[in-house]
C-alpha cells in the first residue's frame, strides 16, 4: 500500500537507513550525514543518517531487493549514482517507533568513491549541511539536540568501530592470501565466558585476523537472550582489551536472525564479507556452512557443560555464585553497569509465569 495509507492506519512497514563513509586524499575517514528538510513532517531540520526511505512493495521481497531500495534513496536524496558505491552491506535490523507508526529498519553501511560529487535534493534535505563530516566534526554534531535518536545510535557505534577493516576487505592483495588468514567465529555471547576466550586464543594462535559475529543480534531482554547487541559487544571488547589483544587483529559484526535457514549463510556473508574458515561449536551453524562449501574447523571445546551460557544464566537465577568463576571479571563489571544479574532473574520469573 502507499506510504501515507500505512501511516494513517498505523501499519508497521519496512524502511531502509543507509550510512555512508569514504576517505579523503589524506586517507582519513569521512562520514556522510544528512540534515532533513525543514518542510519534512517527521523530524524537520534534524540531522540523521546518509539516506533513508520506505521499501517499495514487491512480491518475493528479499535482501537484494531491499538493498536496491537503499541505492535508489542514495541517488534520489544525494545524487549518488550506484556506480559510485564501492560497497554496500547489510549492517543491522532495528524496530523503530516513528511519530506515525512502527517501522522495521534495514540498516546498510556503504563506501563511496573518494571525491564523489553530491547533488542534494533540496525538497528532501538541507543542501549546505548535508555533507561529509570528519570524525571530529561528527563527534561535535552528535552532541546536538536535533539529531534522530536511531541514527545517532548507529553513528556512535561506527565511531567506536574499526572501520579500517571495512575498507581493507575491498582491497585485493597482489599476493595470494594464506589459507588461514581470516577466521570467523560466531556466537551469541549471552554472556561471554572463559570458554569463548579459550576459543578466541586458539584461533589467534594460527590465524592473522578474526571476525567475530554476534548472533541473534536483534533479540534481547528474553530468558535465552537477556543482553542487547551493544552490551554483548562491550563484553567482547572489554575481555580482549584486558588480554591485550589489539583491535587491529579483530572486528565485531552484528548478525540478526532472519529465520530462514536456506538463506542464512548468504545473509551472514553479506554482513561479514570474506573469510577462510569458520569456527563454531553449534552443530546447526557448522552444518549450514558445510553445505555451502565453506571450510569448517574442528570444534574447540573446554568443559562444554560448564562453560555454557545457559548453565551460567541458570546459576545466576539460582543465586549460585559459582557462575563468577566462569566469566571474566571485566565482563562481571559490565554486568553491574547493565544491572544484568537482576535482569536475568526477572526474565526467568516472567518466563515461568
Amino acid at each position: 500500500m502507499e506510504r501515507k495509507k500505512a501511516h494513517k492506519n498505523k501499519i508497521p512497514h519496512l524502511i531502509i537507513r543507509v550510512f555512508i563513509i569514504t576517505k579523503n586524499k589524506d586517507g582519513n575517514i569521512l562520514f556522510l550525514v544528512q540534515k532533513r528538510s525543514k518542510n519534512k513532517k517527521s523530524y524537520p531540520g534534524y540531522f540523521t543518517d546518509s539516506a533513508s526511505g520506505h521499501v517499495e512493495y514487491q512480491e518475493h521481497l528479499n535482501l537484494d531487493a531491499i538493498k536496491t531500495n537503499a541505492l535508489r534513496e542514495l541517488e534520489e536524496e544525494l545524487g549518488i549514482h550506484p556506480k559510485e558505491v564501492q560497497k554496500l552491506t547489510f549492517y543491522d535490523l532495528n524496530a523503530e517507533e516513528d511519530k506515525f507508526t512502527k517501522e522495521v529498519a534495514y540498516i546498510f553501511l556503504g563506501i563511496v568513491n573518494p571525491g564523489v560529487k553530491l547533488k542534494p535534493n533540496p525538497e528532501e534535505l538541507e543542501p549546505k549541511e548535508s555533507r561529509f563530516y570528519t570524525r571530529e566534526e561528527l563527534i561535535d554534531l552528535l552532541k546536538k539536540d536535533n539529531l534522530v535518536d536511531y541514527s545517532k545510535e548507529i553513528w556512535n557505534e561506527l565511531l567506536d568501530t574499526n572501520l579500517e577493516s571495512f575498507f581493507t576487505t575491498e582491497q585485493k592483495s597482489e599476493k595470494k592470501r594464506e589459507i588461514k588468514d581470516i577466521a570467523l567465529f560466531i556466537g551469541r555471547f549471552q554472556p561471554l565466558h572463559h570458554g569463548h576466550i579459550h576459543v578466541i586464543y586458539r584461533i589467534l594462535e594460527s590465524h592473522n585476523y578474526l571476525k567475530i559475529g554476534i548472533g541473534s543480534s536483534q533479540i534481547s531482554h528474553t530468558k535465552y537472550n537477556p543482553f542487547t547487541k551493544e552490551e554483548r559487544k562491550e563484553f567482547i571488547r572489554a575481555a580482549l582489551k584486558k588480554r591485550e589483544i589489539p583491535e587491529s587483529r579483530y572486528s565485531i559484526y552484528y548478525i540478526p536472525d532472519i529465520f530462514d535457514a536456506s538463506k542464512w549463510v548468504e545473509h551472514v556473508v553479506s554482513i561479514i564479507g570474506d573469510f577462510d574458515i569458520l569456527f563454531s561449536n553449534s552443530d546447526w551453524v557448522r552444518e549450514l556452512f558445510k553445505k555451502k562449501g565453506y571450510k569448517i574447523s574442528k570444534k574447540i571445546t573446554i568443559f562444554q557443560n560448564k562453560y555454557n551460557g545457559t548453565h551460567i544464566r541458570n546459576l545466576i537465577n539460582q543465586n549460585n555464585k559459582k557462575w563468577r568463576s566462569l566469566v571474566p571479571n571485566e565482563v562481571i563489571n559490565r554486568f553491574e553497569d547493565f544491572n544484568g544479574i537482576e535482569r536475568i532473574k526477572t526474565l526467568y520469573k516472567e518466563h515461568e509465569e
